[in-house]
């Protein structure tokens, strides 16, 4: 049955496609490229939370990835299913979109997590710097396959790249950006996405314009969000990062800074790990959060040539409250830790010499080849430094956390090497 949500505008692709007669739907040809591709593997060793390869219970960012698909494909689902006034059979947010769109949220995130996107960006910065969701957009529509002439992207359909537009914004709206914006060059595709519309000339604030998403772009967020503020907690109490006594001490500390509600749910936290149910508890949550999802109209400058931006998701205020708590206690128990500290020092340093060493050879001068035979090959082809700069960042970007351990120790580390080593450079 014809889904009349989306028309040809919605699936549309930058190029022309090639494939006829498959039985699948576009969304489904993006969905299923993102599954089987290399790019999505490599999430396995990125961090989430904790280091891959620490401990074997917990999240890295592919299970995350995964963990937030399942979420927005459910969240897509019960709006479906509830929301009668607005949807139907016939007419319905589509669950494949949103889940490739939650499937592809987190591609271009480097090795180290954020610290790592902070550390490019640092090194970036002469270079129209370097944020997790342009990376994912220059991944999506540039770099995502390989081919004898260089590497393109995977063609997806307009409504999957607006899908992970989380920003809107240029890197030179701002002055020196930590984040939330997009790469200069990239301008092109906003200009697709939105039919050579511009976004900014309807919202002047730089935020508006970030918050400007389609409903699919919504419900990823909102998956994200979920998985993020549950999750990270289950395990980090699981590690036994988060523990009772660092619990009550927190709350101690800030007793003036908490609301009640916010009093209630440390209490319930503390219950849960107490009892040893914490994660049933948590668990269920999540199908709390998704319930508290609901849809109204509104009306913008792209309403009327795509349903996608006729409907926004509404999350009910408690449930916003409790899951920017979560975030809270993840962000100053766990990533203000001086542990975790130590690591994002450490990855920092890795990922700054390692790229020193790069730019030495590749975009300020010319020199030994330090790169695998292709990649090289592609950066030596172009005579522009910021574009060089770009590719040497691609580069980087994509590898694992352990990848980027085992380059630098290559690079630096004399007692380091071996030919078993120097086969497994990756291409």
């Amino acid at each position: 049955m014809q889904n009349n949500f989306y028309s040809e505008f919605d699936i549309e692709k930058i190029h022309p496609s090639k494939r006829d007669n498959d039985h699948r739907s576009p969304f489904q040809i993006d969905r299923d490229k993102l599954i089987h591709s290399s790019e999505f593997r490599r999430l396995q060793g990125k961090t989430q939370v904790f280091l891959p390869g620490e401990f074997d219970f917990y999240r890295t960012r592919l299970t995350h990835s995964i963990e937030v698909a399942q979420i927005g494909r459910s969240i897509c689902n019960y709006l479906n299913k509830v929301d009668k006034d607005h949807f139907s059979d016939d007419f319905h947010i589509d669950s494949d979109l949103v889940e490739a769109t939650c499937l592809a949220h987190d591609l271009g995130h480097p090795p180290f997590g954020h610290a790592g996107e902070k550390t490019l960006n640092r090194l970036l910065g002469n270079y129209d710097g370097f944020e997790g969701n342009a990376q994912t957009l220059r991944l999506l529509t540039e770099t995502f396959y390989r081919d004898e002439n260089g590497r393109r992207g995977m063609n997806p359909t307009r409504a999957l790249i607006d899908g992970i537009l989380k920003y809107k914004s240029l890197h030179s709206d701002f002055e020196n950006p930590h984040n939330h914006f997009l790469y200069n060059y990239q301008q092109e595709f906003l200009d697709f996405v939105f039919d050579n519309e511009q976004p900014r000339d309807y919202f002047k604030p730089v935020d508006e314009l970030n918050d400007f998403r389609s409903i699919e772009c919504m419900i990823m967020d909102w998956a994200d969000d979920t998985a993020y503020a549950i999750n990270d907690l289950v395990d980090s109490i699981a590690a036994g990062f988060i523990t009772i006594e660092k619990l009550h001490k927190w709350q101690r500390h800030n007793e003036d800074k908490f609301t009640l509600p916010e009093h209630n749910y440390l209490d319930e936290i503390i219950n849960w790990i107490k009892s040893g149910k914490y994660k049933a508890k948590f668990g269920s949550h999540i199908g709390d959060f998704i319930y508290a999802s609901s849809i109204k109209e509104r009306e913008n400058f792209m309403s009327k040539k795509t349903n996608r931006y006729k409907y926004e998701l509404v999350v009910v205020p408690e449930i916003l409250q409790k899951a920017k708590f979560y975030k809270r206690i993840s962000i100053e128990l766990i990533f203000r830790s001086s542990q975790v500290h130590q690591i994002e020092f450490k990855g920092d340093y890795m990922i700054s010499q390692v790229f020193k060493v790069f730019e030495d050879n590749y975009i300020t001068a010319s020199g030994k080849q330090l790169l695998p035979d292709f990649t090289s090959k592609i950066i030596e082809r172009e005579k522009d430094n910021n574009k060089r700069a770009r590719l040497v960042c691609d580069y980087i970007a994509g590898m694992t956390d352990t990848f980027a351990m085992r380059t630098y120790r290559r690079l630096f580390d004399p007692d380091y090497s071996s030919v078993i080593d120097l086969v497994s450079l990756r291409e």
